[in-house]
């Protein structure tokens, strides 16, 4: 039985939300980069709230909005969060990502017991594509 008041059999889960200056084409280049598949997506006057999923693992694109404390790395200047993306053909992955358009930070190699390598997006998201090493 857990101790968290409501949990019942409902399943907790922690998804990033990635904000961004121009969420219609960061939607769009997460779907290029890393075949991501948009499970919700909500438009308002050009700007776009969406949920992604990329194998399962989702995350939330919105853009950046002063007025409500959303701000994005392009606006202050770098990114306080770096996103763990396990994955089991990290080379691949970061192959197309690269292709895709993001930079590539440091190539995959083992590293830490990992395979591993980081990138980081058009939008100022960085990312850690691995495999861990029980699957190594």
């Amino acid at each position: 039985m857990s101790n968290h008041p409501g949990s019942g059999s409902f399943t907790a889960s922690i998804a990033p939300w990635l904000t961004v200056v121009i969420s219609a084409e960061a939607v769009e280049f997460y779907k290029i980069a890393f075949g991501a598949e948009e499970v919700y997506r909500l438009e308002n006057g050009g700007s776009v709230v969406a949920r992604l999923s990329v194998l399962g693992a989702e995350f939330w694109v919105g853009d950046e909005s002063a007025e409500h404390f959303n701000y994005s790395p392009q606006g202050l200047g770098g990114s306080t969060v770096r996103l763990i993306f396990s994955v089991a053909d990290p080379d691949g992955v970061v192959d197309r990502a690269v292709a895709a358009g993001c930079t590539e930070i440091y190539p995959v190699a083992n590293r830490h017991g990992w395979r591993l390598g980081r990138i980081a997006d058009p939008f100022g998201h960085q990312w850690e594509i691995g495999r861990p090493p029980a699957e190594a």
